[in-house]
């Protein structure tokens, strides 16, 4: 019997003492070892809170999301965009609004794909403004659909920017909706973000919407 660890390891040979000190040596490292990986493999959290938004219905202004697109230099992949903004949950139906133009044939072939791949469109003809340009305002159809459909889905996802639709927005809350906005931010209405319970910039998620021009040129 010893009477002390130290008297115990001085009664070791040699090269039994060594193998010892080795091997307690990377006993105590391995804690710290573990730590560090963990820490290094901690997956990234969801720009979307997955947790409770149920079953989801997107509401798309076209228009918003083109002039976004165009001040970040990037052109929408509508596909991948669905599954961004969805981001695993239940969609119930993604809505598109939009001002059409009736002499545009590239802009009817892309609302007919659109159509065919998933998206509802409602679409209205583009008004001359006195200032030369055209516009189509969707606000009242935004909010209808909105409205009416409360009951059907949980959350809203909004891709718009527009602080007319503030008032819509806090109405489905009460009714129980969580609504989250995704726009770009320099082109968003502060009234619009403070009703929302989440706010997404576009710039934030641009490179999980858009066309990959590699892809596109290979494919």
């Amino acid at each position: 019997m010893y009477s002390s660890e130290k008297d115990r390891l001085g009664s070791l040979r040699p090269e039994t003492l060594k193998l010892w000190k080795n091997n307690n040596s990377v006993t105590r490292k391995i804690p710290k070892n573990n730590i560090i990986k963990q820490e290094n493999k901690e997956p990234k959290m969801s720009v979307f809170n997955t947790l409770n938004r149920g079953r989801i219905a997107l509401f798309i202004d076209g228009s918003h999301l083109f002039y976004a697109a165009l001040h970040l230099g990037i052109e929408i992949n509508y596909k991948k965009m669905l599954r961004c903004l969805t981001a695993g949950s239940r969609l119930l139906r993604p809505f598109f609004y939009t001002g059409v133009d009736s002499n545009n044939d590239k802009q009817k072939s892309f609302l007919l794909w659109m159509r065919r791949n998933g998206y509802r469109v409602i679409a209205k003809e583009l008004l001359d403004c006195a200032d030369g340009s055209k516009k189509a305002d969707l606000d009242v159809e935004i909010t209808v659909d909105m409205m009416t459909l409360v009951g059907c889905y949980d959350t809203a996802v909004l891709v718009s920017g527009d602080g007319d639709l503030a008032y819509a927005v806090n109405a489905v809350s009460y009714r129980g909706v969580r609504v989250e906005i995704v726009s770009l931010r320099s082109m968003t209405s502060d009234s619009l973000i403070n009703v929302s319970d989440t706010y997404v910039d576009l710039q934030e998620i641009k490179d999980h919407i858009q066309k990959n021009p590699c892809a596109e040129i290979c494919s």
